[in-house]
């Protein structure tokens, strides 16, 4: 008989900060960016995570939106600032990595904005990244499995193999991002491995993470969503990891559900949003593939996406006003088209942009 995944919870946290906040320079709205998902649970959680970002600080607003799929849009959000009578918008894209949406696609909705309130200055700030507070973060949860009630054998981390799975980018450097902070949770963890794969639009996919996982012949394999809220692609991962667990009851698996509202995410969110305030946002886009396209450093701020929007986005990205959102993912009309089902496919777009 096979053994049922095990799953934590994932949203069980109360929305406090892990320290005391100091005040923010300045009382300017916040705009929060989500994806956007056709999944309303999904939507959901983005919303409550905004709510209890909120309950923190009151001094100014928190307004969420969505690039994507579901409303209220990045327009509205601004639509909202302006009705309210600010003219100064710190943003924030709720993004784990910095891929197409967060350097081209949320960038383009600001620009199509500034043409609709030139009066209004956006100060755009970083995703969420690598950051020590994350890793913590997974080390704490990765450390609840060796407990007796996720654990009851007892299987030892040597014998136990990692499979960190990122939700897929078309954007190289992003899909590298999720490698590098795979390794680093890994590193010092005693884990047997750990192996890499995607939900989506890259490879390798999670089937075949999960046969290369095999391949150690571990007791225990535990899948690790990388996840900020759940959505159609986390339904997707728990439900393929159901039927591997099904098809090979000699293994446990184990599952570590998405993120949530954490209080650590809470507090990078602070920093990040501090950051727009005093100018101090950077990006390192060396192998950005947008700025590769653009010609290099020609712009002559290393394609510094912090002031982006304090100086006139001067990032050649060629970001069109009329179509901002035809992404060629599939994304708007019935289900989602995987337009890279073998690598191959994926290798000949890889560094192409749009």
């Amino acid at each position: 008989m096979a053994i049922a995944p095990i799953i934590t919870t994932p949203h069980d946290f109360s929305p406090r900060a892990t320290g005391t906040w100091s005040p923010l320079p300045s009382q300017r709205p916040l705009l929060l960016v989500g994806h956007g998902s056709r999944d309303t649970e999904g939507r959901d959680r983005v919303l409550e995570f905004a709510a209890a970002y909120q309950k923190l600080d009151n001094s100014r607003p928190v307004i969420p939106c969505f690039l994507e799929l579901t409303e209220p849009t990045i327009q509205d959000g601004v639509d909202l600032c302006v009705e309210k009578g600010y003219t100064d918008i710190s943003v924030l894209p709720i993004l784990l990595f910095a891929a197409r949406h967060n350097k081209f696609d949320v960038t383009n909705e600001l620009d199509r904005a500034r043409l609709r309130h030139p009066q209004v200055k956006f100060h755009y700030g970083r995703h969420f990244g690598i950051t020590p507070a994350i890793i913590q973060l997974w080390q704490e949860r990765l450390a609840e499995l060796d407990t007796p009630r996720f654990n009851p054998n007892g299987i030892a981390r040597e014998d136990t193999v990692l499979l960190f799975v990122g939700r897929g980018a078309s954007d190289p450097d992003a899909n590298g991002d999720v490698y590098k902070l795979a390794r680093i949770v890994w590193e010092g963890s005693r884990y047997k491995t750990v192996e890499i794969c995607f939900i989506g639009i890259t490879h390798p996919r999670l089937e075949e993470g999960f046969r290369r996982a095999r391949m150690y012949e571990p007791k225990r394999i535990i899948v690790l969503p990388y996840f900020l809220f759940t959505g159609v692609l986390v339904k997707k991962i728990l439900e393929i990891t159901q039927q591997e667990q099904s098809a090979h009851p000699e293994q446990l698996v184990s599952y570590l559900p998405e993120m949530g509202s954490h209080p650590q995410l809470m507090q990078i969110l602070r920093d990040r949003e501090i950051e727009t305030h005093l100018g101090q946002v950077a990006m390192n886009c060396e192998m950005c593939k947008f700025r590769l396209a653009a010609g290099g450093t020609q712009h002559g701020h290393a394609h510094d996406h912090g002031h982006a929007h304090e100086q006139g986005h001067a990032h050649g990205h060629n970001h069109g006003h009329g179509h901002a959102h035809d992404h060629g993912h599939g994304h708007h009309h019935g289900e989602p088209v995987d337009l890279f089902p073998e690598p191959d496919d994926y290798h000949q777009r890889a560094w192409q942009v749009p």
